[in-house]
């Protein structure tokens, strides 16, 4: 027969349950405090992501719409694609929009910029939703923020003696583009993805 254990032994045993229980749960709380950071970061990115590509898009159509203006009026219309040639006024409109459509708000309007030679947008923005209330005092009450830079690259190219005043062709990353400043129509260019491409930069 087992002689039967102390009663000191259960004493010694109930404690160190208690102990590693409330590790166990403060651990569970850290973890569900970081995985709410990390959504809202997330959540944060994608809208500034969004807001910075908005920006870049519309400075993009406005640069397509300007230089349609050009082509037949203007002798120097081929230097419109280097792609810089916009004024943004409705950059930060735009951009404005799409951080709201994420449920954050534009900070400070689209900034310009350029990133490798390619004019585009920085933006900053911050959500209107905290990261929520955790173990960690005052989270309930933080906003998380981001920040984005897209550009907008130019896609074609011509021949280095191409004669504005006459036919040109434009080769648009494999896509050919026929353009005849004489007999020209709007609906000579393709579409803005075609002549301009706009990304977010790396």
């Amino acid at each position: 027969m087992n002689p039967p254990h102390p009663r000191g032994d259960r004493g010694q045993t109930l404690p160190i349950y208690i102990w590693l229980t409330g590790i166990l749960l403060f651990a569970a709380f850290a973890f569900f405090t970081f995985a709410q950071a990390a959504s809202a970061r997330n959540g944060a990115q994608s809208a500034a992501d969004a807001a910075a590509l908005a920006a870049a898009q519309d400075s993009r159509d406005e640069l397509v719409q300007r230089l349609t203006g050009a082509i037949g009026t203007d002798d120097d219309w081929l230097d419109w694609l280097d792609g810089d040639k916009f004024e943004g006024v409705g950059a930060s409109a735009a951009a404005g929009r799409l951080a709201a459509e994420n449920d954050s708000d534009l900070q400070g309007g689209a900034q310009p910029t350029v990133v490798n030679g390619f004019p585009g947008y920085r933006v900053a923005i911050e959500t209107r939703y905290t990261v929520g209330k955790s173990i960690i005092p005052g989270t309930e009450s933080r906003h998380a923020t981001a920040h984005a830079t897209a550009v907008i690259e130019p896609r074609c190219t011509f021949a280095a003696d191409a004669d504005p005043k006459k036919p040109v062709r434009l080769d648009c990353a494999g896509h050919s583009v026929d353009i005849d400043p004489e007999d020209f129509h709007s609906d000579d260019l393709p579409d803005a993805s075609v002549l301009f491409s706009v990304h977010l930069a790396e």
